[in-house]
């Protein structure tokens, strides 16, 4: 990799000299080119190789195999190579390290909260020191350019940095009682062992943001890193160790086959007190089923099919920028993507020509190479529902005026950037989550009307609009029946802010004040004899 970079750096000072022949001028851009492409489909250099780990997962502080050996490999979506090979773990091996998040918690429960804050803010500071090679590790295994892969680990830092200042500030109240000489009080008291079930498309920023709160409440966990992403939190979890995390506190395991079987002990066994997943809504239900058994506390972050509606008296270019942060981020694979964008008929034409010519300029492919703002998606079984998305669209009578097709060229997981006009609600991206990069564009008339659209879905995480007219931000913020809702902005997710859906999007809240309490137990003490009068 050196060598190879330092020949593309020899290619490009020879550039900078007078170039006189014409052969020259249109020989080496093709030269730097192909080398800049090939020096991306290598591995990448880490400032610090040991933040990768192989072979291994994180249990009560240490680093183990899976008890069979068994192993599954990892590769990158932007080349199909392989990246390594992460621990099968199976029942036998979630259960160890559940006894060992069981053994820590009677420990770690006790400890102040402002303990706790400072273990926390350790571990911000290093995922801050190491973010170069945090980056590195997801633009590997997750394939978003490494400019958006940076902004995912300030962003994933953030939720230690926030809950950290949360953990010394746990309160109850003081009621008063409807008993003469009664005192009733309240406790704030960590739930228990947690487990945690993460995904793919944020592999820093969802394992955080479950392990924050958990911590600062002084719940331990058991944390199950997904098997397109593994390395990432891995990384994550070497970083908490040298952060000085007691053993038990933070477990992370990793499982591809076995992935069912590692769920069915995390939501049976009856030492976990509390489950967090974000995925799809089909596997929360299955989840949740399965909590039932041992009635165990559930926050479920599930699908979404988030409407983006822009009405007459928006900003156009405002709207523009919003929906284009919001549908292609990460290259459309977040749950919070705008998936319906309604256009209201007035400025639909205006819109769709803009939105369009800037789409046009995105460029495509492996997400270390420059210049680069959108990679591919996570494996092949994505690039068949996107297709399959844009061919029933076209069946039924949009029409794609960008991008519409595979880029077989670049790799096996790349499609191009699409806009589509003309959709209509018959048509499959009107009722499914495409979670890819294709934004197809819906014309409506009334407030009314698009209201009722909005909201037909069986989902409910995310909806946008944009206006000017200060009542209609009011009733439209408050008739959309979804759990998040982004006015005049494409962007809305902060450590400060709640997240989470209603409807068949889940419930509970990730981030903010309000996420902490997912991990505690509220106790009522009453005080009885406290209204006797003072001694003489």
């Amino acid at each position: 990799m050196t060598k190879m970079i330092s020949l593309q750096n020899t290619l490009l000072s020879s550039t900078r000299t007078v170039v006189r022949s014409q052969f020259q001028r249109r020989t080496f851009p093709r030269v730097i080119q192909s080398y800049t492409r090939l020096a991306s489909t290598m591995a990448p250099q880490l400032k610090d190789p040991s933040l990768l780990k192989q072979n291994v997962c994180y249990v009560n502080g240490e680093w183990v195999s899976a008890k069979s050996g068994k192993t599954f490999e990892v590769h990158d979506p932007s080349t199909g190579k392989l990246i390594g090979t992460a621990p099968e773990f199976d029942e036998a091996d979630t259960k160890t390290a559940i006894k060992a998040a069981a053994s820590a918690f009677e420990t770690f429960r006790h400890k102040t909260g402002r303990e706790r804050s400072k273990l926390l803010r350790k571990w911000y500071d290093l995922m801050i020191e190491n973010q170069d090679d945090l980056a590195k590790l997801i633009t590997w295994e997750n394939g978003k350019p490494m400019a958006d892969a940076k902004g995912e680990v300030t962003y994933a830092a953030n939720f230690f940095e926030w809950f950290s200042e949360e953990a010394p500030r746990i309160y109850g109240d003081v009621i008063p009682s409807s008993v003469p000489g009664n005192r009733v009080l309240t406790l704030k008291e960590p739930i228990g062992v947690c487990g945690l079930i993460t995904p793919w498309n944020f592999p820093a920023a969802m394992v955080t943001r479950k392990i924050g709160p958990a911590l600062a409440s002084g719940c331990t966990v058991v944390a199950k890193a997904p098997g397109e992403t593994p390395f990432t939190s891995l990384a994550i979890a070497e970083l908490a160790h040298r952060a000085g995390i007691p053993a038990g506190v933070v477990n992370v395991i990793t499982a591809n086959a076995n992935t069912p079987a590692v769920g069915q002990v995390l939501t049976t066994d009856p030492t976990i007190r509390k489950i967090s997943f974000t995925g799809s809504t089909g596997v929360g239900k299955l989840l949740m089923k399965q909590c039932s058994s041992t009635l165990k506390k559930l926050s479920l972050e599930l699908g979404g099919n988030a409407p983006f509606i822009v009405f007459d008296d928006a900003d156009v270019d405002v709207a523009v920028a919003g929906a284009i942060a919001s549908k292609f981020r990460s290259s459309g694979q977040t749950c919070v993507c705008a998936n319906r964008i309604f256009v209201q008929a007035g400025i639909y034409d205006e819109f769709a020509k803009k939105f369009a010519e800037k789409v046009k300029t995105f460029k495509v492919g492996n997400g270390f190479e420059e210049g680069i703002t959108h990679g591919p998606l996570i494996h092949d079984r994505a690039i068949s529902k996107v297709e399959a998305h844009v061919r029933d669209a076209e069946k039924k009578g949009a029409k794609v005026v960008v991008g519409g097709n595979k880029m077989p060229e670049l790799g096996p997981n790349y499609f191009q950037p699409t806009v589509i006009t003309h959709m209509t609600t018959e048509m499959a991206m009107a009722e499914e989550e495409t979670f890819g990069p294709v934004a197809g564009l819906f014309k409506f008339s009334t407030e009314e009307e698009v209201v009722k659209i909005a909201n037909s879905s069986e989902v409910g995480l995310a909806g946008y609009f944009f206006s000017r007219d200060i009542e209609r931000v009011h009733r439209v913020a408050e008739h959309l029946e979804v759990g998040m809702v982004g006015v005049n902005t494409g962007l809305i997710s902060d450590p400060a802010a709640p997240f989470g859906g209603v409807k068949e999007s889940g419930f509970g809240r990730e981030g903010s004040l309000y996420g902490i309490s997912e991990y505690q137990v509220t106790k009522m003490v009453t005080y009885g004899g406290m209204g006797k009068p003072l001694q003489k």
